[in-house]
């Protein structure tokens, strides 16, 4: 990167946040994280319900939005890629204590911001960690369904493209 850029946050959920971009746009990624897919790809597919990011969009490029399946007012279950509701309330990931670090809307938007240059070592570790665990549900859908049968075990596909996993296999 030739120069970090430092970005400050202003949206419904976090206010005078500020951190540093110090690499590469979509690069210089740790050798334990490979994603399949970029947020830009999740937001075009049709994620959490299309209710996420809605407030923050100027916090991220303007182009991750512009094919994004979006739905401001509330969650709507048809923006999502498989039409079906494959997530946990951000109250639940609160309880369970998964939201950690300065990201208040938990993992995706870990991603968003680490995919955009921010590294915080001890938080990135753990995200990481978090990810890799994830594709256990990836073995469960090649296990148990037909290649490219997207009916089967689709909460399961939803899941993984939520964990920047291609669920398309």
């Amino acid at each position: 990167m030739e120069k970090a850029v430092v970005v400050t946050v202003h949206d419904k959920m976090q206010t005078g946040y500020t951190y540093i971009r110090e690499k590469r746009f979509g690069q210089d990624f740790d050798s334990e994280f490979t994603p399949e897919l970029t947020p830009k790809e999740m937001l075009a597919l049709g994620v959490f319900e299309g209710h996420y990011l809605n407030d923050c969009r100027s916090e991220f490029p303007s182009d991750w939005f512009q094919e994004a399946k979006l739905s401001p007012q509330k969650p709507d279950v048809f923006c999502n890629c498989f039409h079906i509701k494959s997530r946990q309330s951000l109250v639940t990931w609160r309880q369970k204590g998964w939201i950690i670090g300065p990201d208040p809307r938990g993992w995706f938007q870990w991603y968003c911001r680490y995919y955009s240059g921010r590294r915080l070592k001890r938080i990135d570790h753990i995200q990481i960690k978090r990810w890799r665990t994830f594709i256990r549900h990836k073995a469960q859908v090649e296990k148990n369904c037909f290649p490219m049968d997207l009916k089967c075990r689709s909460r399961q596909r939803q899941a993984l493209l939520q964990w920047a996993y291609n669920p398309f296999f």
